[in-house]
């Protein structure tokens, strides 16, 4: 056999596992594992000197050197931002490399599906975590269910990336595990919407984070989930068209979202409009952008009057814990939006430190009928990191990506066109090869429940 050669596009937070596991298997499958990144040091750090492995200087908009790296590739994996992919897929159509990304299918995407078919090409998306192992493991079950005549009444997915018990030392129970800016602009875009026992439900940003559910994880207790922003795209797509109820939303811990809220209606979230002189502006500074005048009263006083918390509230704790009132410390960022400046003040807090381990947490419901009788099955999955570089983040985003890789090289996975993870022949094996990394689903029969009692708002 000859020598295969993988384009990894991009060396971010999620692409260190993904890059071990090919060139564990690179001497045994044949692989040349080349890594391409704008910052040439991160792509060598993932190579690490293997034998197998070489590290490229790689700007994607540089399009002489985009297409000469991909006209060299066996296969492509871009692990760029999504609104990126784009550049990368058109090269792949008109050069003749099929491609896998772990990002959701854009408009634009989806717009070479006839190309990509034509030319036998897969183009597999949505193959990290959520998007991905969500979809694998949910069609598992939904395929098993229809398969034994059941008929679906609910579906419920939640996933939460978070900080591990051992290494939760904030008020917040929470620590930055992948894209902090995704993490601060999370929700925006239009409302969320869902259906629940037949009835279309929508949320608007600034109710998003009042409206939870609360999930029990056994052996690491309670969360909270919050919709995420169309759960209903997601009916055809699982073949879930008459479900009578579909949500899908992301955990944290409980008290998180209540706390999230306060910056939300404060507007420090916005990432639409450009501050003034944010350069030197300090943390207090920023707080105080969005207060009301007071020739008396301290920040400190205007924003719990504003936000209607009292002094001795733990929400109030939450904010003294960020440092968000600290006169010395400035912002450092030239022309910043409020979300900038928010995001750059709870960098300061919420970064992992080196030996921090984070948690991932997955919770599927399905409830069916079968032969007359109402039945629930509840499907939770944790799988917990190691380190600050080597995350449960890296591991469950990056996996599935280079398990996709190596059997759209070896012809296990053939179906042409731009897809997402979910025929058999995609997540069987896949799903399987995965619990040999810890990523395994526990499932448990539950009573069912036509809505949820624990809810605090529908």
């Amino acid at each position: 056999m000859s020598t295969r050669t993988v384009l990894v596009i991009g060396a971010g937070k999620s692409t260190s596992q993904l890059v071990n596991y090919l060139l564990d298997k690179s001497q045994k499958e044949n692989l040349k594992i080349i890594v391409g990144d704008i910052s040439l040091e991160n792509a060598q750090k993932l190579v690490n000197k293997h034998p197998n492995g070489n590290a490229i200087s790689l700007d994607v908009f540089n399009e002489q050197q985009r297409t000469q790296a991909i006209d060299n590739a066996t296969i492509v994996i871009s692990m760029l931002p999504a609104r990126f992919h784009i550049e990368v897929a058109r090269d792949c159509v008109k050069l003749g490399k099929s491609m896998v990304t772990a990002s959701y299918i854009s408009k634009e995407m989806q717009a070479l599906d006839k190309e990509v078919k034509e030319k036998g090409l897969v183009f597999m998306n949505e193959i990290g975590l959520d998007p991905g192992i969500d979809h694998m493991s949910a069609m598992q079950v939904l395929d098993r269910i229809r398969d034994n005549g059941g008929k679906m009444l609910l579906f419920e997915s939640f996933t939460g990336g978070l900080v591990a018990p051992e290494s939760d030392t904030n008020l917040w129970n929470y620590k930055f595990t992948w894209n902090p800016r995704n993490v601060v602009l999370a929700g925006q875009g239009g409302a969320a919407e869902f259906i629940q026992e037949g009835t279309y439900k929508y949320i608007p940003y600034q109710r998003l984070f009042r409206r939870t559910e609360f999930l029990e994880v056994e052996g690491y207790g309670r969360f909270e989930g919050y919709a995420n922003r169309n759960s209903l795209k997601y009916r055809s797509v699982y073949g879930l068209d008459d479900i009578p109820t579909l949500y899908r939303g992301t955990l944290r811990r409980v008290g998180f979202s209540k706390a999230w809220h306060i910056f939300v209606m404060m507007g420090m979230t916005d990432d639409s409009y450009n501050l003034q002189e944010t350069e030197t502006m300090s943390y207090r500074d920023f707080v105080n952008l969005f207060l009301p005048y007071s020739p008396t009263d301290s920040v400190e006083l205007k924003l719990r009057h504003h936000v209607k918390i009292d002094q001795d509230d733990l929400l109030w704790d939450k904010l003294l814990e960020l440092d968000i009132f600290n006169p010395y410390k400035k912002l450092g960022l030239t022309n910043a939006t409020p979300a900038q400046c928010l995001q750059r003040i709870l960098e300061d807090k919420w970064t992992l430190a080196p030996n921090d381990k984070d948690m991932i947490v997955m919770y599927h419901k399905f409830g069916y009928e079968i032969n007359g009788q109402r039945k629930q099955i509840d499907a939770t999955m944790v799988n917990i990191g190691e380190d600050q570089i080597e995350t449960a983040m890296a591991r469950t985003v990056g996996l599935p990506v280079a398990m996709a890789t190596l059997r759209i090289l070896n012809g296990e996975i053939t179906t042409p066109g731009v897809q997402l993870p979910i025929s058999k022949e995609v997540y069987e094996p896949i799903l399987k090869e995965l619990e040999d990394y810890g990523i395994t689903f526990k499932e448990y029969d539950v009573p069912y429940l036509s809505y949820n009692p624990h809810s605090t708002g529908g």
